[in-house]
């Protein structure tokens, strides 16, 4: 695998290849990030993964100083699970001069569930993607269901720029207690991490409640985050929406249920398709 820290030196690396598949990451990877790279390899072409950590999508008083940082650990990873390119630009490399120019996606996809605690994430999301798409310029990128409201959100904005890219995605890699991996993890304790797999124990339950309709959704909710509270979270949201755009959904569309809670100092993500 060959380490490239330059836009210009990776685009004369990729001179002349086709059908490059390519793999956004911040950093701090782990078997997730290695299914991604699996999936790229399995798409065929080169596989390109990036390591860079984002600062436009941090708020000020969020983790970015302290986000984990193992380029050499990451780099393994990336080279055993068949990475032919690291990308890993430096922060001045990927943003010479203030970053002035910034894709704003649609509010009624960007200001719910994710969007409503955290209101520049998805700016700072759409604007980095775009700007990597711009200097890979794959034919398709892998992107993990995880972050199933980011999913989305790169789906339509690849769509609505035209850009000739297409967008797969692989499903949430899991450990033996089903606690979704992350990078964050890393913040839990050993106790935490136990409890932090009840997260995803409770979005099950969600899902045979609502093929069940033995409740109302709302109630369905309401009831998750009193549980949750409960358990000793502090959630952000419980919400049970339509795959397609996270709206609310008719009885018998595609469904997804989505939370988001934080335990001890670590904030915790999941979904699951209903």
């Amino acid at each position: 695998m060959q380490v490239i820290h330059h836009i210009a030196a990776l685009r004369a690396a990729l001179a002349g290849q086709r059908d490059v598949v390519f793999v956004p990451t911040m950093g701090g990877l782990h078997e997730g990030h290695a299914s991604l790279v699996k999936a790229a390899v399995s798409a065929g072409g080169p596989v390109v993964a990036s390591v860079f950590v984002n600062r436009l999508q941090f708020a000020p008083a969020e983790d970015f100083s302290r986000y984990p940082r193992s380029l050499e650990q990451d780099a393994q990873l990336l080279s055993a699970a068949g990475c032919d390119f690291l990308f890993a630009p430096s922060e001045q490399e990927l943003y010479p001069e203030p970053q002035g120019f910034k894709v704003q996606p649609p509010s009624e996809l960007a200001t719910i569930l994710e969007g409503s605690t955290r209101p520049d994430f998805f700016t700072g999301v759409c604007t980095v993607v775009l700007k990597l798409l711009s200097i890979v310029t794959p034919a398709k990128a892998v992107f993990g269901k995880k972050d199933y409201q980011q999913l989305l959100l790169v789906r339509a904005m690849v769509r609505q720029m035209a850009l000739p890219v297409d967008i797969i995605a692989v499903d949430t890699v899991r450990d033996q207690s089903g606690l979704a991996l992350s990078s964050r993890n890393s913040y839990l304790s050993e106790s935490e991490r136990v409890e932090a797999a009840q997260l995803h124990g409770l979005l099950q339950e969600i899902a045979v409640a609502v093929r069940t309709r033995s409740a109302d959704r709302r109630e369905i909710e309401a009831h998750a985050i009193a549980t949750l509270v409960g358990l000793g979270f502090k959630p952000d949201y419980v919400a049970i929406r339509r795959r397609s755009d996270l709206m609310a959904a008719a009885a018998d569309e595609p469904l997804v249920v989505l939370a988001a809670a934080t335990l001890g100092t670590t904030r915790l993500i999941d979904n699951l398709e209903i």
